[in-house]
């Protein structure tokens, strides 16, 4: 910027005409009153009051330089480079991705990481039979690589859930064609031999023969919107055992298996959806509609589920006789190298045993391979975590306190324990058949820390990453190089290429740019923290302060928390803070003149099933009191003013607030709960029951720990946030928790975003909605 040479040694900007006005009065002043034999000490005092002026503008501009701009924090300014959708590919030297303009799949080498060729180049493929494909949102590759699913125009249902259009790429005369002329598909599938397609429509499962022309047929039509789902898990399915597919093919490709979901019985619930905009329903301009889905709330009745196998030749259905209380789950069906033998997950509705059966699809004979039976409940990481292969399976379980891999043959014998100690192991990756190698991440370093492993056969453990923080892995099919995704509280991820004994063979992305930008602005400075309760409980926590901060001022202090079980906010990762991107919320909030904090409570995850599990059949009791002790920690601190503590959170962190703010202690002065649970009566039976079992079972859990019974407790000033059309988090939860505080004659204030559901965003949604937190808090705490 220019700047303008007088008065010299002082720089303002050149559009500050009133600025240099008043500087040029100040020199006539002093003009005149050399006459008045005061030369000397004028000049002397209009020097330092330039200087002064001075100093203060060129302060102004270097803030002003690295102040942070909400709306463009909200708009993902500081959102680090990724790889998306990476794909292993199965000659095991290679992997795939989208490139960043959606028009091509791009293969590379695990070895150098550089580009090796384009599978699929959008501008030179033919499309045949469909309409022109913009671009390719994703992909599946045939086994035999020779055809490739293109996905298009998705569109979201639930949290994983979508139906998109596909088309069928063949690699070798680079043309396209649709899946079928209807499009609106869900899970699409390649059978093992590479000559079938099935796929989900409208709650029925489709199969299309690509040696038969691309012929369709219809496998089930018992399906309809809100009594019958095949193939598909119904929402509270999909929601809380995290998964988009309950179909698969026998390894063979003579079967297709899958479970059904009856949930005719399953009580609904109706969501309002107005006009709104950003996108703007114009059937609703003169009367509201309404969303109606099956929705089982603790207690009530779930879909009944069945798993089932067709047979493709004689298109024969079979019931497959897996043992199933009548009230039970089954999260998962999997394929097999044996294709006798499907894979088939149970659940009791206790959720304290997991049951997986090999089932023979022809004779539907069920033999139990592996029960893991635990204490209060499995969780569902560790449904999840099941790795099928070979003739392996590899079982993260928590049987002796923490959570560690147990390797069984499909047979349903125990080969070995691999892992074991005080520590748990977070992610599994997998098995290697050919060395007997298991890899994964584990907190071997401490609770805020994840490294890559590998145990090999003799039992021998090494590290595979170098640097502390929080490591994660991709590997490719033969285990021979993973794409190690590293950061830490202070550095955005950084992806590099290693081979298996850890060595790094290039790097991918680094963000720089990320790095050097970040560091342009005045970002406070992070620290990770722990401190001992009055319980004599060791909670950990990071805090953020301002640019400026002096040990000697008292800063307001916001506290940040979910705090939902097996959850961890407090880690040495760049993704901390509410929403992410090296905390960047918090950063803003730190530029506003306040200490930011994070503390993991009694029931989150990393530590053992003792700490995750001590909240069982009493969420948010413990966990509240944890975060009223955080508070009075803060409060003894010299650089805190322990009369101006606010706190927040985002769903179970709104309902952590909740519980906080009317815990009994009066710590807070402000709060801020979005989209909260208010009472697990309201909340889907899955998730809820994990934890409290049934309102039946645990009539005291339900009735008396809850924000609703302490609504006569409220301390501090609550602002609530809410998103009218949450499929999660109802509305409803807030609706009454509001009558509870106007009944206890409690003040409080109520936002509600209109057609938004519980990520609350959409066109400048996300924007306004921090601008209100983070205002809330100045009103009430400055």
């Amino acid at each position: 910027m220019a700047m303008p040479m007088l008065p010299k040694n002082c720089d303002i900007p050149h559009n500050d005409s009133k600025m240099i006005k008043k500087l040029q009065a100040k020199f006539l002043f002093a003009k005149k009153m050399v006459s008045l034999h005061l030369k000397t000490d004028l000049i002397f005092l209009m020097k330092r009051r330039i200087i002064f002026c001075c100093i203060f503008v060129v302060a102004t501009m270097a803030m002003a330089a690295g102040d942070l701009d909400l709306n463009s924090i909200t708009q993902g300014a500081f959102r680090a480079d990724v790889l998306a959708d990476v794909e292993a590919l199965d000659d095991g030297d290679s992997y795939a991705l989208i490139s960043d303009d959606g028009q091509r799949i791009l293969k590379y080498s695990f070895k150098t990481g550089k580009q090796t060729s384009a599978i699929v180049n959008l501008a030179d493929v033919r499309v045949e039979g469909g309409k022109k494909v913009e671009s390719i949102e994703g992909y599946i590759i045939s086994p035999k690589g020779d055809k490739i699913l293109i996905q298009t125009n998705t569109k979201p249902i639930y949290r994983h859930s979508f139906t998109a259009d596909y088309y069928i790429f063949e690699v070798d005369n680079n043309r396209m064609v649709p899946l079928d002329e209807e499009g609106g598909q869900q899970i699409p599938m390649f059978s093992p031999d590479g000559t079938m397609i099935a796929f989900v429509r409208n709650n029925n499962i489709y199969l299309v023969k690509l040696l038969y022309n691309n012929s369709l047929s219809q496998v089930t039509k018992d399906g309809e919107r809100n009594k019958i789902i095949n193939g598909l898990p119904d929402w509270v399915n999909e929601e809380e055992f995290a998964t988009k597919s309950s179909m698969v093919f026998s390894a063979d490709s003579k079967q297709i298996c899958y479970v059904k979901y009856d949930e005719t019985e399953v009580k609904e619930y109706s969501i309002p959806i107005y006009k709104g905009s950003n996108p703007t329903r114009e059937e609703y301009t003169g009367y509201p509609g309404y969303y109606t889905y099956k929705y089982p709330k603790a207690g009530e009745d779930n879909a009944k589920v069945a798993a089932y196998s067709f047979d493709i030749k004689s298109k024969q259905t079979r019931l497959l006789q897996v043992p199933l209380d009548n009230d039970g789950y089954i999260p998962r069906i999997e394929a097999t190298d044996d294709p006798y033998k499907i894979a088939v997950f149970t659940l009791n509705r206790h959720q304290d045993e997991l049951s997986i059966y090999m089932v023979n699809p022809m004779s539907t004979e069920a033999k139990l391979a592996v029960r893991d039976k635990t204490e209060k409940y499995v969780k569902q990481e560790s449904v999840e975590g099941v790795k099928i292969s070979g003739n392996s399976i590899l079982l993260p379980s928590e049987r002796d306190g923490y959570c560690h891999l147990y390797l069984y043959n499909l047979s349903g014998q125990l080969k070995r324990q691999i892992t074991s100690g005080n520590y748990e192991v977070t992610e599994a990756y997998g098995y290697d058949e050919a060395t007997g190698d298991t890899y994964y991440a584990a907190n071997k370093e401490g609770v805020t820390e994840s490294d890559i492993y590998v145990t090999h056969a003799n039992g021998k453990t090494e590290r595979l990453s170098s640097k502390s923080g929080w490591n994660s892995a991709i590997f490719s099919k033969n285990y021979k190089y993973f794409i190690n995704v590293w950061s830490d509280i202070n550095t955005p991820p950084q992806y590099t290429i290693n081979n298996n004994y850890g060595k790094r063979l290039a790097t991918l992305i680094d963000n720089k740019e990320l790095t050097e930008k970040y560091q342009s602005y005045r970002m406070g400075t992070k620290e990770m923290f722990s401190f001992v309760t009055s319980e004599g409980i060791t909670l950990y926590g990071w805090i953020i302060k301002p640019a400026d901060f002096s040990s000697s001022k008292k800063y307001p202090a916001i506290m940040y928390q979910y705090g939902g079980p097996g959850n961890q906010q407090v880690r040495n990762a760049w993704g901390i803070g509410s929403s992410g991107q090296g905390a960047i919320i918090e950063q803003y909030m730190a530029q506003q003149g306040y200490v930011v904090v994070c503390v993991d409570n009694r029931g989150t995850g990393g530590r053992g099933a003792d700490f995750e599990k001590c909240t069982y059949l009493r969420l948010g009791e413990k966990e509240s009191a944890d975060q009223v002790e955080t508070a009075l920690w803060l409060g003894k601190q010299q650089y805190v003013d322990k009369d101006r503590i606010g706190i927040w959170g985002w769903s179970y962190g709104g309902w952590n607030t909740l519980m906080s703010m009317s815990e009994g202690r009066p710590v807070f002065r402000a709060g801020v709960a979005v989209a909260p649970p208010t009472c697990w009566r309201y909340y889907d039976s899955i998730y809820t029951e994990r934890y409290m079992r049934t309102p039946k079972e645990n009539q005291s859990g339900y009735d008396e720990v809850n924000p609703i019974a302490r609504a006569s407790q409220l301390s501090g000033s609550l602002l609530i946030c809410h998103g009218l059309a949450d499929d999660n988090v109802h509305y409803q939860n807030t609706a009454e928790y509001a009558e509870a505080l106007v009944q206890a004659d409690k003040d409080f204030k109520e936002i509600i975003y209109t057609n938004r559901n519980h990520g609350i965003s959409g066109g400048n949604t996300r924007n306004h909605l921090m601008r209100q937190i983070i205002t809330w808090f100045d009103k009430e705490m400055k």
